[in-house]
């Protein structure tokens, strides 16, 4: 008897291997909803004038400017980038995949850090590369590991920036070095996804890197600090070659009106985008002063320079007990066992009384334990 399966089509063998991507849950193993902070989602919402902009925009029989060229004008001028430098997507996940098609394949290796944004391990695997890890120091991305682990196959690295899901940062002296490493035809895509919860000052440099070499490609979106999670919106900056490549491979009409329209918005109220960072540092700083209080009781905090907090469970209370009590005080936050943490959470930040509502019931928990 002959296998069915033989005559139907059959996915490459590479294909077979991606782990699809888990999003971030939004409500309990009983179907309970939850407060979501599972998906490091801006609690303030986004700015009103964005709100506004994509409620006007809304023609749905017209196709949206597949340039992005006002979105890309304003995104240039707010940076200080040519807009022709400039290239939109479909979040900065379209953008992250079609950098590793543009410029790796089968045969080919695509590096990262261990515990790095699970996306990088997809994007390698769906062009037909391998995806291959460099070890971490304590959570953080290492550049000499990183470093040690290129080979003749390196094509493309990928570094988040701050990482998700650690929240860790590498500075610009070390985003450098690590650039300053890679032979001149190995692709660095320095992920910024988190970039504007930074302090004033600081930078890793990726968009100065990005304008002055040939190798660097640094992408940004809107679903993190402008919170535009749901319109998909994100954007990428290099060297003109770099632009084409991605432009060539993307979707034509990638980015839609009511998405565009949006964005513009957002990009010209930076006064909402400051209150987002004030906010954001401000409830992470109570948060994780929350959690190094714990210590004692087995649990310890990840420094985050993001809009999240990874807390280990190192102690008596396990992670899969603490995202229980967490999910019967009402949220949901984020079990990573699938990217090697089993013993950890990743807590968006929130609302204040999200936030006193979380940090006391770790409390009670690892308190009763004892």
């Amino acid at each position: 008897m002959s296998d069915a399966s033989s005559n139907r089509p059959a996915p490459k063998s590479w294909i077979n291997a991606i782990h699809a991507y888990v999003p971030g849950k939004s409500a309990g193993a009983d179907g309970k909803p939850l407060v979501k902070l599972s998906a490091n989602e801006n609690p303030l919402g986004c700015s009103a004038a964005a709100l506004e902009a994509r409620s006007n925009a809304l023609a749905p029989a017209a196709y949206p400017d597949p340039d992005a060229r006002e979105l890309r004008e304003a995104i240039g001028a707010l940076h200080g980038i040519d807009p022709s430098r400039i290239v939109c997507g479909t979040g900065s996940d379209e953008l992250l995949n079609l950098a590793a098609q543009g410029f790796a394949g089968q045969g080919d290796e695509v590096l990262f850090s261990r515990f790095s944004f699970s996306v990088y391990d997809i994007a390698a695997r769906r062009c037909g590369a391998v995806p291959v890890e460099a070890a971490d120091t304590d959570y953080a991305s290492d550049v000499d590991a990183l470093l040690g682990a290129v080979t003749a196959k390196t094509r493309v690295v990928f570094l988040a920036n701050p990482n998700n899901p650690t929240g860790t940062y590498m500075s610009a002296r070390d985003v450098a070095r690590l650039h300053d490493g890679l032979p001149s035809d190995v692709l660095l895509v320095v992920d910024q996804a988190y970039a504007e919860y930074l302090a004033a000052g600081e930078d890793d440099g990726g968009m100065a890197l990005a304008a002055a070499h040939d190798n660097v490609l640094v992408t940004r979106t809107f679903s993190k600090i402008y919170g535009l999670a749901g319109e998909r919106i994100g954007w990428a900056t290099g060297a003109p070659h770099l632009i084409d490549t991605l432009n060539r491979i993307r979707g034509p009409f990638n980015v839609t009106q009511s998405g565009q329209a949006a964005a513009i918005a957002a990009v010209k109220d930076q006064a909402f985008v400051d209150a987002a960072r004030d906010h954001n540092a401000a409830e992470l700083g109570r948060f994780n002063a929350a959690i190094e209080a714990l210590g004692n009781h087995g649990l310890r905090a990840i420094p985050s320079k993001a809009n999240f907090l990874l807390v280990l469970l190192e102690g008596q209370v396990s992670a899969e007990t603490a995202l229980s009590a967490i999910a019967e005080a009402g949220y949901a936050v984020r079990h990573l066992p699938g990217q090697g943490l089993p013993q950890a959470l990743r807590i968006t930040i929130g609302r204040k009384e999200d936030m006193d509502v979380i940090a006391a019931t770790l409390r009670d928990l690892v308190e009763g334990s004892a």
